[in-house]
């Protein structure tokens, strides 16, 4: 993000400006020993993207290391803190070198005086109290001079003009909010990124509206077994081939056709499965029958839908048709467990289950709080991506990977989609679908717009 130069004491970015005032009675950023009551993690694991969890510094780290739990507060509340007090904390940031410093973080506010314009700058990691009206001469932050004037722009273009000399409170209050919502999704943006374990990149983009990062979901790149779910991921056997191209490779011992051709690309009918090579065969990592274990190869953006259908997914890459795109991962949960949940989603009009019925029906994938890219995949009646059932190591036919694959070619800045009552076998009739009377639920109206539309999701 671009910022003001340094000032005159050591600021890496930032305007000229006098020494902010650091309130008396501010509180003190101390580490609270927590109670046996509140030790441990919060349940549902890892913290949002917003919260800091850091380690015990110094050098009490191992000692009481144990004790360390979630702080609910956020960086920014955190690095305020230190810089009223003069604290240094290396784990959130604050050294004695940037201490001090005034860096631009978001524009507040907009007036004219005497034919001057000011701005109203929100300095990073230092509170709303101190911000200060600078001169734009002061102000050596193109990007976000750029994205104050868009977003006052953008806001302005649905009301009535405001006066050029000063905002309106509403529009001022609209500007900061996408200013918070712009640092958020970065942050967010980057934390997807650090977690991600495969190749192509993974961005974050809202255009629409003042929606930021969702509070409940966390980035995982294989499944999460539920309490009492054992997953057995390793092969008991592999091949030795030398070529598995043209040998007697992992599918032929299964009783399939190898899925790949010589350009990556799927081969074979849906409802066939995908045997790949695992860890105990020999060949190296460029054998061809290693496709969906090598993770994402496309740059993704996750950006927020104009059409109602909340976030989705864009390639920003071109995807040549048969290309393994991603795997849907998410919680491995029983079918009953499904049922449970699935009641609860149709009530909120969500659907994140996918069921692992290969052989069985034993057990579904739930993607709604734990998952990757895929999870914000939307539906459509006429999808671009298919789904095929895969082995690598885990060999239980009942708990197959589920990997989506582009039906045809699909251009950058296209939305990838996939049909949500498509099984692994590619059927996606009518008959697929159970409307028992006890397992009646409440039907989500599809908003997909395709010619084929069903009308339904579920």
């Amino acid at each position: 993000m671009a910022a003001a130069e340094a000032d005159a004491r050591g600021g890496e970015a930032g305007a000229r400006s006098p020494a902010l005032p650091v309130p008396r009675h501010a509180p003190e950023a101390r580490v609270a020993r927590p109670s046996r009551r509140t030790a441990g993690r919060r349940r549902g694991g890892t913290p949002p993207a917003d919260t800091l969890t850091p380690e015990c510094a110094g050098k009490r780290e191992t000692a009481v290391s144990a004790w360390c739990v979630p702080c609910l507060v956020s960086l920014d509340t955190l690095q305020e803190y230190c810089r009223k007090e003069k604290l240094t904390c290396k784990s959130i940031g604050i050294t004695k070198r940037n201490l001090n410093n005034y860096e631009v973080e978001y524009l507040c506010d907009y007036k004219v005086l005497k034919d001057m314009e000011y701005y109203l700058v929100k300095w990073k990691g230092w509170p709303d109290s101190t911000n200060t009206w600078e001169p734009l001469q002061n102000l050596k932050c193109p990007l976000l001079l750029q994205q104050f004037s868009n977003d006052r722009h953008n806001y302005l273009s649905q009301v009535k003009k405001d006066n050029n000399k000063a905002l309106k409170p509403a529009v001022a209050e609209y500007i900061v909010k996408k200013a918070k919502q712009r640092i958020a999704l970065q942050r967010w943006q980057d934390e997807l990124n650090r977690r991600k374990n495969h190749k192509g990149m993974i961005f974050v983009e809202n255009t629409v509206d003042l929606e930021g990062p969702p509070s409940d979901f966390f980035y995982i790149n294989e499944y999460k077994p539920a309490p009492g779910i054992s997953l057995v991921n390793e092969a008991t056997f592999g091949c030795s081939c030398t070529d598995c191209y043209f040998e007697k490779c992992c599918p032929a011992e299964a009783g399939v056709l190898l899925a790949y051709n010589k350009n990556q690309q799927i081969r074979i009918p849906p409802g066939t499965p995908i045997y790949e090579c695992n860890s105990r065969c020999r060949c190296g990592p460029d054998c061809p029958n290693r496709i969906v274990q090598k993770g994402t190869q496309y740059s993704l953006c996750i950006f927020r839908t104009s059409n109602g259908c909340g976030w989705g997914v864009k390639t920003l890459m071109k995807i040549k048709k048969m290309s393994f795109v991603m795997e849907y991962v998410g919680e491995v949960i029983t079918s009953e467990e499904a049922e449970r949940r699935g009641q609860l989603y149709d009530n909120k009009g969500i659907t994140y289950l996918f069921d692992l019925d290969y052989e069985s029906d034993e057990f579904t994938v739930d993607a709604a709080r734990y998952g990757n890219v895929s999870h914000f995949v939307n539906h459509s009646c006429d999808p671009n991506l298919q789904v095929f059932n895969v082995f690598i190591d885990n060999l239980d036919t009942r708990l197959p990977r589920i990997a989506l694959f582009s039906t045809r070619t699909i251009n950058a800045g296209e939305e990838l989609t996939f049909d949500y009552q498509m099984k692994g076998s590619g059927d996606v009739s009518s008959d697929s679908i159970d409307h028992s009377p006890a397992k009646k639920r409440i039907r989500t109206v599809c908003k997909c717009g395709a010619v084929t539309c069903r009308g339904y999701l579920n």
